[in-house]
């Protein structure tokens, strides 16, 4: 009799763009967090279409690493994108997202998880707030200008919404609407679902190996262009008072 396949609580999806350096240790460090103080999980990584020797690091991580998936994507479509084909491909109910370049701690995610409320229907969306930035002056004060701005336009209450540190229910990200660059929104679009947003304070570390892929026009212009559109999501959305129901 073939065995029975556990079915994941959590699936954490990391998308990555030629992290070929990254990817051993980090899946190492995930799965040193979880696997004995945290929920049955699966590690759903999700290669952007990578050009370096990122396929080859994932193919060693997964012969030492069972709980090890791979989706790869036959061209570099983006953060956004990678993340959402990852959530469609994982099979927790939970799904937690990091970066794939080492400078989110893994064991964070157990802290995110503590701060789900229990019996809290629906469940909000727990995103990390980055303590002692560790990225150079340039790209910390792009993401204060983009965050400032993004903040006091959609309201959405968070004042860091680039850290990919974030834990919400699969069903209720695969129901907000999709578009590129959509990831750096999630709060102001968990909220336009009716759903709250819980705040984590969390580490960062500084990038250790490999280069960063953005600079100040693909975060910082970019991320403004988007605004308009998810301010036109805001202003479209109704919620109707349920008067009864029977």
């Amino acid at each position: 009799m073939p065995m029975a396949i556990e079915t994941p609580a959590l699936s954490v999806v990391v998308p990555v763009y030629n992290e070929a350096e990254n990817v051993l240790p980090l899946v190492a460090e995930i799965h040193a967090a979880l696997g004995s103080s945290g929920p049955a999980f699966e590690v759903v990584y999700v290669d952007d279409g990578s050009s370096d020797e990122t396929p080859a690091r994932l193919a060693e991580a997964r012969a030492r690493f069972p709980k090890l998936r791979v989706v790869r994507l036959a061209r570099n479509c983006g953060q956004s994108t990678a993340i959402y084909q990852g959530v469609k491909a994982a099979r927790g109910h939970l799904i937690a997202t990091l970066d794939g370049d080492g400078q989110n701690d893994p064991a964070e995610i157990l802290r995110l998880i503590a701060a789900l409320p229990k019996g809290v229907s629906p469940a909000p969306l727990v995103a990390g707030l980055r303590q002692k930035r560790q990225d150079n002056w340039l790209r910390r004060v792009s993401s204060r200008i983009a965050n400032g701005l993004r903040s006091r336009l959609l309201k959405d209450r968070t004042p860091d919404t680039g850290c990919s540190l974030k834990l919400f229910e699969r069903e209720a990200f695969l129901g907000l609407p999709f578009f590129d660059h959509m990831h750096r929104f999630l709060p102001a679009l968990f909220r336009r679902q009716g759903r709250e947003v819980v705040l984590v304070a969390v580490g960062h570390r500084p990038r250790l190996r490999g280069v960063s892929k953005y600079g100040v026009m693909n975060r910082l212009w970019v991320g403004i262009v988007d605004l308009f559109g998810v301010m036109w999501l805001q202003r479209r959305m109704t919620s109707p008072e349920i008067a009864s129901e029977e």
